[in-house]
């Protein structure tokens, strides 16, 4: 499988069919036992873990399930790293307007633990596209949110990845979500079963998984 600069995919599946195994290969944050794979037209076969991380830190973000915040840090210093970590300049500055476009200039200074999940999300999300990264990889990015928080979450990811243009690929058990894509990847046992448009029947996906 391929995927294009500027797609936004999801990738589906039943738990186990290994989505978040080809999420990390993709990443380079697991290496692959055979094949090959590519990540912005860098081989990671070949390269070291310092190689692989070099690579993400250039043109990855992620955002994780449950949100991967550092709790010693306030919000503010949360979205800042990935850009400190390159010595971009201006990063308070970004990291503040990214807080802006999520709602929550005001809560900059709080620390993970005194943010409600959706709270850390958005938090998430800044962080993710602060660094204004190639692509963008979202595991279960509303898994742990109830349904109105999920939708707010969905609305923000998209609205950031049309507005940066990065490619966007999303793991997902949330069948609506993977709708609003424009191709969905199906696995079923380690394997690519359909790779078709957003518009795939969600009852085949549906029946695939029973």
């Amino acid at each position: 499988m391929s995927i294009e600069e500027g797609d936004i995919v999801s990738i589906v599946g039943s738990s186990g069919s290994g989505k978040t195994t080809l999420l990390g290969l993709c990443a380079g944050l697991d290496k692959a036992s055979s094949g090959t794979v590519s990540l912005c037209g860098k081989l990671l076969n070949d390269l070291s873990e310092d190689q692989r991380a070099e690579l993400r830190n250039q043109y990855v973000g992620f955002i994780f399930q449950n949100f991967q915040l550092i709790p010693t840090l306030s919000a503010l210093e949360n979205i800042m790293i990935p850009m400190e970590l390159h010595g971009k300049s201006g990063a308070k500055q970004t990291a503040l307007d990214l807080l802006q476009r999520v709602g929550l200039a005001d809560r900059h200074h709080h620390y993970p633990n005194q943010l409600s999940g959706g709270e850390q999300q958005r938090v998430s999300l800044a962080r993710a596209f602060s660094n204004a990264p190639k692509i963008l990889f979202a595991d279960e990015p509303t898994g742990n949110l109830d349904d109105e928080t999920s939708q707010t979450i969905e609305d923000l990811m998209f609205e950031l990845n049309r507005e940066q243009g990065t490619t966007l690929v999303i793991v997902t058990h949330d069948l609506e979500l993977a709708q609003k894509t424009q191709r969905i990847i199906q696995l079923k046992g380690g394997q690519v079963v359909a790779d078709d448009p957003g518009t795939y029947s969600q009852q085949k996906i549906v029946d695939e998984q029973v």
